[in-house]
């Protein structure tokens, strides 16, 4: 397994330091690991494309200031495009860029792994979440 990736200087999204071999996780978790990223990114790999209020209503208990600002990091990062389809009323929608759908592979087994190893909460107090 090669330690890099073939991928242009101008779309990596972050610089790991070489030599350490946990630094390339790490550095992807930085990415993505924030506590709502993945899941924005799940929601919009499931619909492909989602206004703010339809993004916030897939994505659940999230504010709208989290998720604004969990978007604007996303977009930042090159993961999200955000288009503004209408002007009056304003209308914006949210995808994936093609960096963003590559992480499909990830969410996937992330999904998985969680309908594996983890169960839904009785009640509230149960919740790791």
């Amino acid at each position: 397994m090669s330690d890099t990736a073939d991928v242009a200087e101008d779309e990596c999204l972050a610089v790991w330091c070489a030599g350490d071999d946990w630094c390339a996780v790490t550095c992807a978790m930085e990415v993505i690991g924030k506590k709502w990223h993945p899941v924005i990114v799940h929601r919009l790999l499931q619909r492909e494309a989602l206004r703010f209020n339809e993004l916030s209503e897939a994505v659940g208990v999230v504010t709208n200031k989290m998720l604004s600002q969990s978007l604007d990091d996303l977009e930042e990062k090159g993961l999200v495009d955000r288009e503004i389809v209408s002007e009056k009323p304003v209308a914006v929608e949210y995808s994936l860029t093609e960096q963003g759908q590559s992480l499909e592979p990830v969410i996937a087994s992330l999904e998985e792994w969680g309908k594996t190893y983890l169960q839904p909460a009785d009640d509230e107090a149960e919740s790791v979440c």
